[in-house]
């Protein structure tokens, strides 16, 4: 049945519901994630598709799919929330950021204990007034939460083509092993070792970093236990149930009961501070990613 022609101006709760809609298995679901009822979300979705004159769900299809119109509304329907969060960025960065607000994202502990410690550093020394909330989520949904403009700047592992990025480190992948395992007195360990025992996956950041350095030499660990917690894995390494790979930089300097190994053939990946588009960025942001450039050029001059 055909709609009326539009007869109003969506409101931003209506088209923050309409953003919650693309990341939920259901509408209630996205209302929930508002704080809505299921009522008050059927109604404000109705009453959106009612301003704009036109359905945005397809409503025979299982789970949530948008329309023709509103596959292509939604770039602009993000593009709204960037620009308030850039007007909320710009009002509270005040004259030469002496005050402000920056939201910066990591997918886990690499990132967050040891990669950005010294650039937040940096940061604050030069802009002591802004404050910075770090969120940590895996590097999918903290991707995910960039495309969505929930943040501005995020520390993810790279390669990532959707996004301008400053390489900021290089992780390995290092063998952790019980103290008293006869690899520990190994230099490097053949990663062939490494299939002889129980092993513990990590299901945090580099699990998939893991499972394809296996899957490319054509190996397969004897899988014992499947872990999210870096504290969990490293305590049933160091009780002797099993040996694991972790990222190198996740991993403390030492860990009692634990030895931590280079691993032949090794693997690695690269974390960077990436933005959907750097001339895009608000005050605070766009300083950040300035010190960043500034660090990332320092790092490769101590390099030489």
């Amino acid at each position: 049945m055909r709609r009326p022609l539009g007869t109003g101006v969506p409101t931003l709760r209506q088209l923050e519901l309409f953003l919650a809609l693309v990341s939920s298995n259901g509408i209630a679901g996205a209302g929930a994630k508002l704080g809505m009822s299921p009522s008050a979300t059927s109604h404000a979705l109705r009453a959106l598709e009612t301003a704009l004159g036109t359905e945005l769900l397809d409503r025979q299809s299982p789970g949530i799919a948008l329309t023709y119109t509103g596959e292509h509304i939604l770039p602009h329907v993000r593009d709204v929330f960037a620009s308030l969060q850039l007007v909320q960025a710009t009002a509270l960065a005040g004259a030469e950021l002496k005050t402000g607000l920056l939201r910066l994202g990591s997918f886990g502990a690499s990132a967050t204990i040891r990669v950005l410690p010294p650039l937040l550093d940096r940061f604050k020394a030069r802009y002591p007034g802004v404050d910075i909330m770090v969120t940590e989520k895996p590097d999918e949904q903290t991707s995910q939460d960039l495309k969505e403009r929930r943040l501005e700047l995020a520390a993810v592992t790279l390669p990532k083509s959707e996004f301008d990025s400053l390489t900021l480190a290089i992780d390995e992948l290092v063998a952790v092993l019980p103290a008293s395992h006869p690899l520990a007195k190994l230099d490097a360990v053949p990663l062939k070792e490494m299939t002889l025992d129980p092993f513990i996956l990590t299901r945090a950041g580099s699990q998939s970093l893991v499972n394809k350095l296996f899957a490319r030499n054509g190996l397969r660990p004897r899988m014992a236990y499947e872990l999210l917690q870096l504290m969990s894995i490293l305590e049933v390494v160091a009780s002797g149930k099993g040996v694991s790979i972790l990222a190198k930089l996740a991993l403390p300097d030492r860990y009692p009961g634990t030895v931590f190994r280079p691993i032949s053939p090794s693997s690695s990946r690269r974390i960077g501070l990436v933005c959907l588009g750097e001339n895009r960025l608000s005050p605070v942001a766009r300083a950040f990613w300035q010190e960043a450039r500034r660090y990332q050029s320092d790092l490769k001059a101590s390099a030489r």
